[in-house]
């Protein structure tokens, strides 16, 4: 039977770089990953080299070849899931300046407020300038300084050779896009957050001239911006040798990863929610309008299918809580970090948890966890927050801590999910949960009890990012179209709601109360003046 046009799909996130080969249809034949290092540096930095990103790429390839040769060679475009939010100073030959800032730095926060700041001033930002931005964007720049509009600044201002010798500022999908192809493109959605953009009109998002004179970055230094199923080129030369694919291969656009998991997790009708599992979460959703909820920090932004905007609710860490626990709480002979090097037919991290986490009640034994590793984005932008385990005592054990990571976790999002029912206007009664850390059915289960709604598991959540590129390259490419894509979605099993929820509301309510004593004390704590 002769093999199907497959596209080569490219996951980039915060873990490393992955790629998979994917059909129009969604079927996912391969998958590779290499894992990229994030450096985090003293004073709120952290970084990751795109060189190595580009060196993974091509390995990630190679091993594609190897075991599904004839699928890659049945290869006919390209398209790309990235983390988003991370800024490259890009030279005019398109050479990286420095290590790309990545999402999680906040090093830009004293800059954006030295930038934007005015009288009045609300979090050290000027109300007019808010407003403004509220109105064509439908957002603002974090106060954390943790997305490009703070980034640029931070080189502007510490970097000053790095920034006269910069042609372009670029996010990492845009960085990836110019290495494949040689064209510097940016994307509605990865465009975003450098919060420049006029976007009322869905179909047209472009820049406003009142957004970048203010910036404090210069105009040239932005890329054009082009749809997430534009075909933007063919492999440049040295890409197609880089990768031992040929010169042919066309290149699509693509989108950052909560557009692209938007797309995998086949939630394209309006309000269908989605919640993603990944080093990050998120809880997202097509809509019709462009909208904003500032108390929350909610909003819908430019996204993939060209007339509708997608909501996105972003917690700041969640499967990171659980790698956090494994790389410096455990030994490092403990069964726990062996079973996530294991083969995948052997088992996974995942499978060692869920032999632990049953064993303990819903509860875990007293002990809260507040999974607050590196700050919040939503419902609260606060990037003092940290992470704490209470109530612990001399009976407390080791599974104990496990289940109060995973029940925090979920705790965090039903506080998030609360607020996305506001701004939906209808409560969610069913979600499809994807992204790897979904692969846990006692995770799955604790969503479903902690929430309070039906959880529909993704059957390949490890690869939602990359069919989600895969999809919106197959739309690009006129293969398939946005409303085919329900159709090939497919869920593996269906987590409700038991008899627990009742015991996690009594828990919500302390939570809750927590995040109010807390957050005074972290903020003496961790704030630039303490």
């Amino acid at each position: 039977m002769a093999i199907p046009p497959q596209i080569l799909a490219i996951d980039l996130g915060t873990s490393g770089m992955k790629a998979a080969l994917v059909a129009a249809d969604g079927t996912v034949t391969g998958w590779a990953e290499r894992p990229v290092p994030l450096v985090v540096l003293h004073g709120g930095g952290a970084e990751q080299d795109p060189i190595a990103w580009w060196d993974a790429l091509a390995e990630v390839v190679a091993d594609l070849g190897r075991d599904f040769p004839d699928h890659l060679r049945a290869v006919t475009t390209i398209c790309s899931s990235t983390q988003g939010e991370g800024t490259i100073a890009v030279d005019a030959a398109g050479n990286p300046l420095t290590r790309c800032i990545s999402w999680l730095d906040m090093r830009g926060a004293p800059h954006l407020r030295r930038q934007f700041g005015g009288f009045p001033s609300y979090d050290g930002m000027s109300v007019l300038k808010i407003a403004r931005w509220l109105r064509l964007t439908g957002g603002m720049p974090s106060v954390t300084g943790k997305d490009p509009a703070a980034h640029m600044l931070l080189v502007r201002d510490d970097m000053p050779d790095v920034y006269r010798k910069t042609r372009t500022f670029l996010n990492v999908l845009d960085w990836i896009n110019l290495k494949l192809t040689g064209r510097t493109v940016a994307t509605v959605d990865s465009i975003l957050t450098s919060w420049v953009t006029d976007n009322r009109k869905a179909p047209s998002i472009r820049y406003s001239p009142a957004l970048v004179s203010a910036s404090g970055i210069d105009a040239d230094k932005f890329p054009p911006i082009v749809a997430c199923t534009e075909v933007i080129g063919t492999l440049a030369p040295h890409a197609a040798d880089h990768l031992g694919l040929p010169r042919t291969v066309q290149v699509v656009a693509g989108a950052i990863d909560n557009t692209a998991a938007a797309i995998g997790a086949g939630t394209i009708h309006d309000n269908e929610t989605h919640l993603y599992l990944g080093t990050s979460s998120w809880i997202a959703a097509h809509v019709p309008k462009k909208k904003t909820d500032i108390t929350t920090g909610i909003a819908s932004i430019p996204c993939a299918i060209p007339d509708r905007y997608l909501m996105t609710a972003l917690q700041a860490t969640a499967g990171a809580n659980l790698t956090w626990l494994r790389d410096k709480i455990v030994e490092y002979d403990d069964p726990i970090v062996s079973a996530g090097h294991v083969s995948r037919d052997e088992g996974t991290i995942f499978d060692a948890f869920d032999k632990i986490i049953p064993g303990v009640p819903a509860g875990a034994n007293g002990v809260i966890y507040t999974p607050w590793l590196y700050g919040e984005r939503a419902p609260v932008d606060d990037p003092n927050l940290r992470a704490a385990f209470l109530n612990i005592s001399l009976d407390t054990t080791r599974s104990d801590l496990l289940r109060a990571v995973f029940e925090g976790v979920a705790l965090n999002t039903r506080w998030l999910a609360r607020a996305v029912d506001k701004f939906l206007g209808t409560p969610v009664k069913s979600m499809v949960i994807t992204g790897g850390a979904a692969r846990s059915d006692s995770w799955c289960q604790i969503f479903a009890d902690v929430l309070g709604v039906e959880i529909r598991r993704d059957a390949n959540p490890v690869t939602v990012n990359a069919r989600g590129a895969g999809w919106i390259g197959a739309v690009g490419a006129g293969l398939i179209s946005f409303n085919d894509i329900p159709a090939l979605t497919r869920n593996d099993h269906v987590f409700t709601p038991g008899a627990d929820h009742t015991r996690y509301l009594e828990i919500y309510d302390i939570y809750q109360d927590l995040h109010k004593r807390l957050a005074p004390v972290y903020r003496r704590l961790n704030s630039p003046a303490s």
